[in-house]
């Protein structure tokens, strides 16, 4: 799942319990929190610009369904330079965020990784205007946390405000610090379309051009086309076409090739039925399976019957509902 992005309230919620057993948010936590995995918006769909004048300004409006990775920490520099690059290539239209973000924004890039309780000092706003501004610049893509109890704590409008069961089990906001989430300059990335390769690799198995539909990673088909032709001639990966019904070249892991025969072999498939949420990277509905596209949206459901995707009906969630979710 690394440099995939999804909604921010999906990733404990839907993701991750599909495929820990007995997932619980503190395994997440130690991860963060010892320095193995980080987590971040990779490719704002915006550009956040400070310098415009203030009457063409449009605010930056946070929301649960603000996409975010997972993503082992020490992958931070490629992943960033790879999506960044993308964005500016498509030169996206200015967008600003509020007066406490910027000064959040400020104090971050003089002071570095700071508390919450240093930035609400040093800065002199509320802790509800912190908060709030962390939260733009974390959707903007510009900060992370050490913790990913950090964005929880935003998330979760019950424990913002103080009130309930959780004002009890866990402080308002987390111990771990707040920091930029920045790129590194391009020079400094070495071979980071065969990182993309590899990581495409490790996400499905089979890669071809149409997958690339949902991937916020991806570079131009024909840089990878390149790396798959050279991994494929040193015998690292196999060539061929594995999946019909798509033209151009497809490359596959070796285990991936032995699974779709092992499939294809089986005579009493059973008729299995897995509900997903329609964030999940599993959705290819419309792009990889026929039908139509489902859009990758918190409250969109995927069932898929022996592999073949079923729209389920959208959950209807009343306001006590979507406060949960966040």
């Amino acid at each position: 799942l690394a440099g995939f992005e999804a909604a921010a309230s999906t990733w404990e919620r839907d993701l991750l319990p599909m495929r820990v057993a007995k997932y619980r948010p503190e395994m997440l936590d130690q991860l963060c929190l010892r320095g193995l995995v980080s987590w971040g918006r990779l490719s704002p769909r915006a550009r956040t610009d400070l310098t415009a004048e203030p009457t063409r300004r449009s605010r930056l409006v946070p929301t649960s369904a603000a996409p975010l990775s997972l993503f082992p920490r020490e992958d931070a520099g490629w992943l960033l330079t790879v999506c960044h690059k993308k964005e500016n290539d498509h030169a996206p239209n200015s967008n600003t965020i509020s007066a406490v973000a910027r000064d959040l924004r400020q104090y971050l890039t003089s002071h570095g990784a700071s508390f919450f309780s240093d930035l609400v000092r040093a800065t002199n706003h509320l802790k509800a205007e912190v908060e709030e501004g962390l939260w733009e610049l974390a959707s903007a893509g510009l900060v992370t946390a050490d913790g990913f109890d950090n964005i929880r704590a935003l998330l979760d409008p019950r424990r913002r405000a103080g009130r309930g069961r959780e004002r009890a089990r866990r402080p308002r906001q987390s111990v771990g610090r707040w920091s930029l989430l920045t790129p590194h300059s391009e020079d400094k990335i070495q071979n980071h379309v065969e990182r993309v390769a590899r990581q495409l690799l490790r996400r499905y198995g089979v890669v071809f051009r149409d997958l690339l539909a949902r991937e916020s990673i991806a570079l131009p088909w024909w840089n990878l086309l390149v790396q798959y032709r050279r991994m494929e001639a040193e015998g690292e990966i196999r060539g061929g076409r594995f999946i019909h019904g798509f033209t151009g070249e497809q490359f596959a892991l070796a285990e991936a090739v032995d699974s779709l025969r092992a499939i294809r072999r089986s005579k009493d498939r059973p008729a299995e039925r897995l509900r997903i949420s329609a964030t999940d990277p599993l959705n290819l509905a419309g792009i990889v399976t026929p039908g139509p596209k489902i859009p990758a949206q918190p409250t969109q459901f995927v069932i898929l019957h022996t592999g073949v995707p079923q729209p389920a009906t959208p959950v209807s969630l009343s306001r006590s509902g979507m406060n949960e979710v966040g």
